[in-house]
């Protein structure tokens, strides 16, 4: 099979059928043994609310998840482990060999953004293949998800700044590149993850840590050594020692032509401004200041009137700035054509499969979400935009999905909708409200 056409994204790779929690198995077993296991079902991805704080969510890993779909095979390995486990029964076992989802999934388009309850992805086939995807289809969106969309305030807190990824060091390293990847659509100019570029395309940066000027025995000998090597257009490192020292000793190495200084620790905007005046007094008028440590989107603001250049965020961006899962669920929706709904208190679901509208003023201004039945008769002005796309029919791709750039200028031009106090840091309601035709 032949899987869709993302660039940079799409590879041959091993199978993610393991990458499941066994009670999909042993459900899927149960149906098997009593002939329900092949209604046809639509599953629904959707968050009940936001993460605290949040106004909006954006959607990332959509063309993740279509990839590892196309690669949800049993193959012998695969069963044998199932049975070495004692996971499933020899019937489950033999319906397992050799499958393949083949049902239909639509759903948001990456760079979307999303609210509380809107069917952010809808598999539908029968519940046999369609269960067995839940825990997949969860631990991608609900990491991706949250990166992009505290990533997304990040970059509308630095209003136009560059940002730069460098969170490897403080995650898992799978989690690292998808993080990188998550961060780059929702607007981070590059990331340190080699791998993120390999993979997906995503611009990289780098230059050197604190240890390299340990290392030598000046400071002047390291700065010397690193723009032999780089030129004078890097980034010199300059808070080992004394900050003030260091910029002068960076600006006589490399002179007044020097790329940039980074300021990884302290009081950053009382050091950005010093920074600034100094450089600016030695002739190094057009050398950046980058400014790294522990940032998050609320630091970021506060340094926004700062003669900052450019901010290097690590930690809280790969762990979602405090919200490293955007808390959504998969959910049976319907059976048969025939809504069902789970209704206990708290974890309430709403039945039949759904779409969604966004209205929008005649200035392009986002004003709701409208999530419907897909039999519901709803209007559709023409400002509105019908939200999910086909991804995937009967197994197949749709058609070929966005670019990873493509993505991330949907997601620009989402963010450019929302009415402003949604783009607010502050706690609130969502952007925009949600209403359900049901």
């Amino acid at each position: 099979m032949v899987p869709p056409r993302v660039v940079g994204v799409t590879f041959p790779g091993p199978s993610t059928a393991l990458l499941t929690d066994q009670y999909e198995l042993t459900m899927l077993d149960a149906a098997l043994a009593d002939g329900t296991a092949q209604r046809r079902c639509t599953f629904e991805v959707f968050a009940r609310s936001l993460p605290h704080g949040r106004r909006y969510g954006v959607v990332a890993g959509v063309p993740r998840l279509l990839d590892a779909i196309t690669r949800f095979t049993f193959d012998e390995a695969e069963v044998a482990v199932l049975r070495d486990a004692g996971a499933v029964s020899d019937r489950a076992a033999e319906f397992l060999h050799g499958h393949r989802f083949s049902g239909d999934v639509s759903g948001y388009p990456e760079g979307e953004l999303y609210f509380p309850g809107s069917p952010v992805l809808s598999v539908t086939g029968t519940f046999a293949e369609c269960v067995l995807l839940e825990t997949l289809a969860l631990s991608v969106l609900n990491h991706d998800c949250a990166i992009a969309s505290a990533a997304a305030r990040m970059t509308t807190a630095a209003n136009s700044r560059p940002l730069i990824e460098m969170g490897s060091r403080r995650t898992h390293e799978e989690a690292a590149v998808a993080s990188a990847r998550a961060a780059y659509l929702a607007g981070f100019h590059a990331t340190s993850n080699l791998e993120a570029h390999r993979r997906f395309g995503v611009p990289t940066t780098g230059t050197s840590a604190h240890a390299f000027t340990l290392l030598h025995d000046s400071e002047a000998d390291a700065f010397r050594a690193q723009v032999d090597a780089l030129g004078v257009g890097t980034t010199l490192l300059v808070d080992t020692y004394d900050i003030t020292q260091g910029i002068a000793t960076a600006v006589e190495v490399a002179g007044p032509e020097l790329g940039a200084v980074r300021i990884d620790s302290g009081d950053l905007g009382v050091l950005a401004q010093s920074a600034r005046a100094q450089l600016d007094a030695l002739g190094a008028t057009k050398t950046r200041v980058v400014i790294s440590g522990d940032l998050d989107e609320h630091s970021i603001a506060s340094l926004r009137a700062e003669p900052v250049d450019a901010y290097g965020v690590g930690t809280s961006v790969v762990t979602g700035s405090g919200a490293p899962t955007a808390g959504m669920v998969y959910k049976l929706v319907e059976v048969d054509g025939r809504p069902v709904a789970k209704r206990s208190s708290s974890k309430e679901s709403r039945g039949g499969a759904k779409s969604a509208v966004r209205r929008h003023k005649p200035t392009g201004t986002a004003v709701e979400e409208v999530v419907h039945r897909l039999d519901a008769d709803v209007e559709i002005g023409e400002h509105d935009r019908v939200v999910p796309v086909p991804l995937l029919v009967k197994g197949e791709p749709a058609g070929d999905l966005p670019t990873l750039d493509e993505s991330r200028e949907h997601l620009r031009r989402g963010l450019v909708a929302v009415p402003w106090e949604g783009l607010k840091l502050s706690r609130g309601e969502p952007a925009i409200p949600t209403t359900f035709v049901l």
